[in-house]
């Protein structure tokens, strides 16, 4: 896949596995979500935003373990956390980053105690991380990614006061959001945990921008 400074381990893996060209979507959004900026990403249904999440995920944090999660991943409901648990286990094959899926229908002491033995990419349920979150304290000085995949039908289920009472818990960290239309409830939650985001919109030709301009980013890496 031809990408700027892709990791070659991923790099290997998305060929294994067919990916051989990147999609516009992971075309116009790789450097931006490498530099570290904050992202508000619109894509319509099918567009691969759950592989683009993994592919930049591994992307910054391949390389490197640590016992506190360093990506945390908002997902609608079991079959998405299992699902993008796949897309890890497929394109990080090469990499040592440890993965874990929680869900609203999981094993909440079983989660904590396989969490505590140290991850690098957590993945769950508005529901579930914020129950755990509140009951277990976990570290989050460590946190480098805070992503919300499919936003449009987290939002519509009120789900923002969960995933805002996490993100005011963390004090540093990039924030992105992906979804398939930018919704009010988007645009009010994205002015309360963003900073200056740049703003991606798939269906228009090439992609708008927040408050910045994304040459700045690119000249900077």
């Amino acid at each position: 896949m031809k990408l700027k400074k892709i990791n070659e381990k991923l790099q290997d893996a998305l060929i294994e596995n067919g990916l051989t060209e990147a999609n516009v979507l992971q075309q116009e959004t790789f450097s931006t979500i490498k530099s570290g900026a904050d992202c508000i990403i619109l894509s319509p249904a099918g567009s691969g935003k759950s592989t683009t999440i993994v592919i930049n995920v591994i992307q910054q944090l391949a390389g490197h373990t640590e016992e506190s999660p360093r990506a945390l991943i908002f997902v609608e409901d079991k079959a998405k956390v299992l699902e993008m648990e796949a897309l890890f286990e497929k394109y990080g094959k090469y990499t040592n980053l440890e993965v874990y899926g929680v869900h609203d229908k999981g094993d909440t002491d079983y989660d904590k105690n396989y969490i505590s033995t140290g991850i690098d990419v957590l993945i769950g349920t508005p529901n579930k991380l914020s129950d755990m979150f509140t009951t277990a304290g976990y570290n989050v000085n460590r946190l480098k990614m805070f992503i919300i995949d499919d936003a449009d039908p987290m939002l519509k289920l009120r789900h923002e006061t969960k995933i805002m009472r996490i993100s005011n818990s963390i004090t540093k960290t990039q924030r992105i959001i992906f979804a398939e239309t930018l919704t009010e409830r988007i645009e009010i939650l994205a002015d309360k945990m963003m900073l200056e985001p740049f703003l991606f919109d798939m269906d228009e030709e090439g992609e708008e921008e927040l408050d910045e301009e994304e040459d700045d980013i690119q000249e900077e890496e």
